[in-house]
């Protein structure tokens, strides 16, 4: 029977299909916010600010709940039917998850050790234009901070859309902001800001990379229209190949092999596609043999190739997907997920699948981007390294 929820319609959609506390935060998006709520069930909110309205979303174990409020503050049928279209969109939910979960398992074991704990993490599909701003950001970068300067991008960026109290303290009002459009970030004097705000060396990154989208695309809006042509012609790129797709997201500046295919599998439908940093290389090394490397060492485009086609021939079609919850698996910040409460409080947190050698070497769920050496890159490798040491400003 559905719980009843004041404002909230409600999507048969178990834990097992889709698990907001694992797929919001475990690196794919960045501007979901949560909320604790004071009730057992649901136990928090998550909010998302689109161009047009805020969405609320709650969950129980066999329903999703969501609320969309506009700046006007009505409801209607087609809106309604909207805000479903959309959620089923951007969860994928026509894929059945259990169903690739079982099929994983069958191929790989280290995939069936996992299933039963990690349930419900699938791959979102992002707006194009925010995922590629969202994967810049994540050069050198740690979840939590990438968070803090894509939040940081709307505030500062785009107008507020609205305001709500906060779940959480309903005395506190919270004014959300839409991602920005490529037109708020193209011009040179953006770049100066978003140094200020903490950006370091990504600043110009997003700045040119805005800057490019406009001048190859325009930026007028057609009445009516909430995206500019840049972010439409984005879209195109779902429907061409792998390799021509990840090609036209290499022509930007700061999109390496790593933030392209994060950006292919989050946001352009690329479901075989399986970004490798050196974390990623670590799990390959120790489960699915594969060549190490010395410390310290930057993947090659020889070996990104190795271990990406290794994994996807252990994973299959949905070989991307299957990465996301192995990576989500290793993370720091999920070393007691899906363990009982009780459990969890005693007893140690589960080692992860890398070993961490020491605190300083692995920060928790560090994003590592192009630890890959690209040729088609124009930085040198001192020029990176100044990068890197700027990063941790």
């Amino acid at each position: 029977m559905t719980a009843c929820l004041p404002g909230f319609r409600a999507l048969p959609v178990s834990v097992a299909q889709v698990s907001l506390d694992a797929v919001l935060r475990c690196g794919q998006s960045f501007r979901w916010t949560q909320h604790a709520l004071s009730s057992q069930a649901p136990t928090h909110e998550w909010r998302y600010c689109m161009r047009d309205r805020v969405l609320c979303l709650r969950q129980t174990n066999d329903f999703l709940f969501y609320k969309a409020i506009y700046p006007d503050g009505l409801e209607s049928s087609e809106r309604d039917l909207d805000t479903v279209a959309w959620l089923r969109d951007y969860f994928q939910l026509h894929i059945d998850l259990e169903q690739q979960y079982a099929s994983w398992s069958e191929r790989d074991p280290v995939f069936a050790s996992l299933r039963h704990r990690f349930v419900g993490i699938r791959v979102l599909r992002q707006p194009v234009w925010e995922t590629l701003v969202s994967f810049i950001c994540s050069s050198n970068n740690n979840i939590s901070r990438i968070t803090k300067m894509v939040q940081n991008l709307s505030s500062h960026f785009s107008l507020p859309l609205l305001s709500l109290p906060n779940p959480s303290s309903p005395d506190e009002m919270i004014t959300y902001h839409p991602f920005p459009n490529p037109s708020d970030l193209a011009a040179p004097e953006v770049s100066v800001k978003l140094r200020a705000l903490g950006f370091g060396y990504r600043a110009e990154f997003i700045q040119r990379t805005a800057q490019m989208l406009i001048g190859d695309h325009g930026a007028q809006l057609l009445p009516g229209e909430t995206r500019q042509p840049a972010e439409k012609w984005l879209d195109t790129l779902r429907s061409m190949s792998t390799e021509d797709a990840r090609n036209e997201l290499l022509k930007f500046i700061g999109v390496g092999r790593k933030v392209a295919d994060c950006v292919a599998l989050m946001a352009l439908d690329k479901h075989e596609v399986v970004p490798v940093d050196t974390h990623v290389h670590q799990i390959a090394v120790k489960h699915y043999k594969l060549k190490g490397i010395k410390a310290k060492s930057a993947l090659s485009p020889k070996l990104y190739d190795e271990v990406a086609n290794r994994l996807a021939q252990v994973w299959g079609d949905y070989a991307g997907w299957a990465h996301v919850v192995i990576f989500t698996a290793d993370l720091k910040s999920f070393s007691d997920y899906g363990l009982d409460p009780e459990a969890a409080a005693a007893s140690l947190p589960t080692p992860p699948l890398t070993p961490m050698t020491s605190p300083a070497k692995r920060k928790a769920a560090v994003i590592t981007e192009d630890s890959v050496i690209d040729s088609s890159s124009p930085r040198t490798r001192s020029k990176r390294r100044k990068q890197i040491e700027e990063s941790r400003e």
